[in-house]
């Protein structure tokens, strides 16, 4: 929880008239949530409409995605937001007013959040920090105050706020998100802010201090293992990986590192998710996102059709007990203790005084590994639970085996 706020510059203000110098990089984070539980207190959990359907987003396939998500069982587990990403504007009207275009949404963002509202979900919305969004469609640069008025009134819940079309330094970013987040307090509804400027500007420096609540890390993930050294764009699950890992001192409650969007059960299928060599995972390598996702205590957000999953698919994404790693209340982002060219090895602190540890083979061959816990500074032995075959294994001091090409391994370890 110490990280965003190691080197602060400035107070905190109107708590009861005072106005209080912030005295340290601890002290802050529990001095707030001695005054109230922050938004987002554990990662977000829900699924998201880019990968899917692009910037050709309806109410009907969202209605149809929440309707999904409910009977699935997903809603129970834990998801609860549906995200509209780009390519919902209509523009705005006379009074400069954002609306919906009124073909994708013939009954209007209010009436689709009521929709959500009414099943016990939560409707996310998406602009940009800029004239125009990603898409082309328009954005929110000048209109922070009105628009943020907007979403309150529609029942939005969450804002993805982009950073096309803007500019690069770090200063025009944090000035631009520091605007929103006002905007939105201001507005009279909790909406939790999303940074989306996609990490160049290390937006975990700074996120939470200008008003975000979770930041993403890296540009867009795509559906694959690993970028090739031949290929622009386009980040893999190993990328992203290998970047969000180093992160663990900037997460926890109500600032999150976003590693952006879960792809299980794309399968390579055309679109966002197919550029840029997406062309598809195993789902032992889908299986391991959602694994180590959760063992950073990342938001999960599908991104498949969930109208039609497959028994593999539904199996990944329903995984209470992973789930429960990743929404663990003690908001701790897991520690990677090692990480060489084969293997990687995380640890994670649990609420409870349990520890998940994570072990993923790297490599692109099957491979035996011997783990002592003793080499992660736990003594002792301990009740292994398999969190993917949901049994305890056995009791010992460490675990020997075997790992297929890209498979993870989660074990929560109790002492009997």
């Amino acid at each position: 929880m110490n990280g965003p706020w190691r080197e602060p510059d400035f107070l905190i203000r109107d708590l009861k008239g005072m106005k209080l110098p912030l005295l340290g990089s601890l002290l802050f984070p529990a001095f707030l949530l001695a005054q109230a539980e922050p938004m987002a207190p554990t990662p977000p959990m829900g699924w998201m409409s880019w990968n899917l359907l692009a910037d050709k987003v309806n109410e009907q396939d969202l209605k149809q995605m929440a309707d999904a998500m409910i009977g699935s069982g997903m809603a129970e587990a834990g998801y609860r937001y549906i995200f509209i990403d780009d390519g919902w504007q209509g523009g705005r009207d006379r009074l400069g007013n954002l609306v919906a275009d009124s073909v994708k949404f013939p009954s209007g963002i209010k009436a689709l959040a009521d929709y959500m509202h009414d099943r016990g979900l939560k409707l996310g919305i998406y602009s940009d920090a800029a004239p125009q969004t990603c898409a082309g469609y328009a954005g929110s640069l000048g209109h922070e105050e009105q628009d943020a008025r907007t979403f309150a009134a529609w029942g939005i819940d969450y804002l993805k706020y982009d950073y096309c079309h803007a500019p690069e330094d770090v200063n025009t970013a944090k000035a631009r998100y520091k605007r929103m987040a006002d905007a939105l307090r201001a507005s009279g509804r909790d909406i939790v802010l999303g940074i989306c400027e996609w990490g160049p500007r290390k937006p975990w420096l700074w996120g939470a201090e200008v008003g975000g609540h979770l930041w993403r890390t890296t540009y867009d993930i795509r559906d694959k293992w690993r970028r090739r050294s031949d290929e622009s764009g386009g980040e893999g699950m190993i990328d992203i990986l290998d970047i969000n890992a180093t992160l663990d001192d900037y997460a926890g409650p109500g600032h999150w590192n976003d590693a952006d969007m879960l792809v299980a059960g794309l399968y390579g299928k055309p679109g966002p998710s197919g550029d840029g060599g997406g062309t598809g995972c195993t789902d032992v390598e889908y299986r391991s996102q959602f694994s180590l996702w959760a063992m950073m205590g990342a938001p999960l957000y599908a991104s498949n059709d969930l109208r039609r999953m497959n028994a593999a698919t539904r199996e990944i994404l329903l995984n209470e007990e992973v789930i429960a790693v990743d929404q663990d209340p003690l908001g701790k982002q897991a520690a990677r203790l090692l990480h060489d060219e084969l293997w990687d090895v995380f640890l994670k602190s649990l609420a409870n005084g349990d520890h998940a540890v994570a072990i993923l083979n790297r490599s692109d061959t099957e491979q035996q590994f011997d783990l002592e816990f003793s080499a992660l500074g736990l003594s002792g032995a301990y009740e292994v639970r398999d969190l993917w075959q949901h049994a305890v294994i056995g009791v010992a001091p460490g675990w020997k085996g075997m790992l297929q090409p890209h498979e993870t391994k989660v074990f929560r370890l109790k002492k009997p």
